[in-house]
């Protein structure tokens, strides 16, 4: 084996941040594909255009604290400046760990706070309603599994046949699929797996039979080997959006800017502002047409690759966003929403909260408990004892005079 000689490292002040960042700290910093991703497109976007030309050792805290009163000022939303200062101060922290900065100029400043809203859960009757308004058996199984067993969207749709025991009922979880840009890809694809899900740690799980029925039955119906995806491309195919198009039957727009309205489902609702389904829809009938007759340039279709794992992107655009639209039920669902449902139901039901936990896969119980007390009836047994209360009170007054 040939010999290759030891060269340290320059000194700390001759190193330009954006080359110690590009060639030494993301290659060598050890972290998941996913966060390598996320990692870059931050440092490309808020970190190296202001601190890339400067060497470490000019880097103070002052630049830090100016840096972020500019996001500030910007408009940037408070969790986003903290994710980008937390992106900025991990590369700063291996620095200093490797001596070359004496001082580490991101500790001591702050970012603005993050308010934090009180969540809001799903209901099991909003949830029925989503749920009816699927439409393909396929999609209602899916999100039946999701809504039945709480699991993120990776190991959702990396779950295969032979993770279920039928006669057990139990589902292991022991592996994660996660969807990257291909040049972050150690091959160039588009779904990498991973053989441990976000906990780094295998659970199990126990189904009811009615769900582990229903998955027995698609899985013997598409006949289905121990290593298939229970939930692929195959199964999920085109939009199902449903749209009217009576112009008068949808009525008209909110006002422009200039107080005038146009109906819904027209061209010129969208031109003049209105993003709803039907004047989208609308526009896209009206290019599709101009297309085919050969008055515009059609663009190529945009495909995005996939070796039958299913695209979070897609099924939310194409199947859950629709669903949840029909439905019509006052508030923004996502499908990760359904695992926190999942929690919820399951303490609001008198689960343990141990047993909770491992289900969910969390690492600390305190993660777990703030699923405590989140559906809307959850105060109802504290206005009752309240109510008791005061009943009990007006009892003990005497009665007022007759007059």
């Amino acid at each position: 084996m040939e010999f290759v000689p030891f060269e340290p490292a320059p000194a700390g002040g001759d190193i330009v941040f954006g080359e110690y960042v590009l060639t030494r700290w993301l290659p060598n910093h050890v972290v998941e594909a996913t966060t390598r991703m996320n990692y870059t497109y931050v440092l490309h976007k808020h970190v190296l255009p202001v601190f890339g030309e400067m060497l470490l050792t000019e880097i103070t805290t002052a630049h830090v604290r100016a840096w972020v009163g500019r996001m500030m000022a910007s408009g940037m939303h408070p969790a986003t400046i903290a994710g980008t200062k937390n992106v900025f101060g991990a590369v700063f922290t291996t620095a200093f760990d490797d001596q070359l900065v004496v001082v580490h100029p991101c500790r001591g400043v702050r970012t603005p706070p993050i308010p934090r809203k009180p969540r809001v859960v799903v209901t099991p009757e909003q949830f029925e309603l989503i749920y009816e308004n699927l439409g393909d058996a396929n999609m209602r199984l899916l999100v039946e599994t999701d809504i039945e067993t709480g699991l993120r969207w990776g190991e959702l749709s990396e779950l295969r046949a032979g993770d279920l025991d039928m006669s057990t009922q139990l589902l292991t979880i022991s592996r994660a699929v996660v969807e990257l840009t291909p040049r972050f890809h150690p091959t160039g694809g588009r779904f990498l797996v991973k053989d441990y899900p976000k906990d780094r740690e295998y659970r199990r799980l126990k189904l009811s039979r009615n769900i582990t029925d229903k998955l027995a039955a698609h899985m013997a119906e598409r006949d289905i080997a121990p290593d298939g995806l229970l939930f692929s491309t195959e199964y999920y195919v085109g939009p199902t959006r449903e749209v009217s198009r009576d112009p008068v039957a949808l009525g008209m727009t909110e006002p422009d800017e200039k107080g005038r309205r146009h109906w819904h489902g027209t061209t010129t609702g969208y031109a003049c502002g209105c993003r709803c389904t039907h004047c989208r829809a609308a526009v896209a009938e009206y290019r599709a047409a101009r297309r085919a007759q050969g008055k515009d340039s059609p663009r190529k279709p945009r495909i995005r690759d996939t070796d039958g794992h299913l695209s979070a992107n897609w099924f939310r655009n194409h199947i859950w966003l629709a669903a949840v639209e029909r439905a019509d039920i006052g508030m923004r669902v996502r499908i990760h929403d359904l695992r926190h449902a999942h929690a919820s139901w399951l303490l609001a039901g008198g689960a343990d909260l141990q047993v909770v936990k491992d289900r969910l896969g969390h690492a600390n119980i305190s993660t777990t408990a703030i699923y405590l007390h989140t559906l809307p009836d959850a105060d109802e047994t504290a206005l009752i004892a309240l109510e008791k209360m005061r009943r009990r009170a007006r009892r003990r007054l005497p009665d007022p005079p007759n007059p």
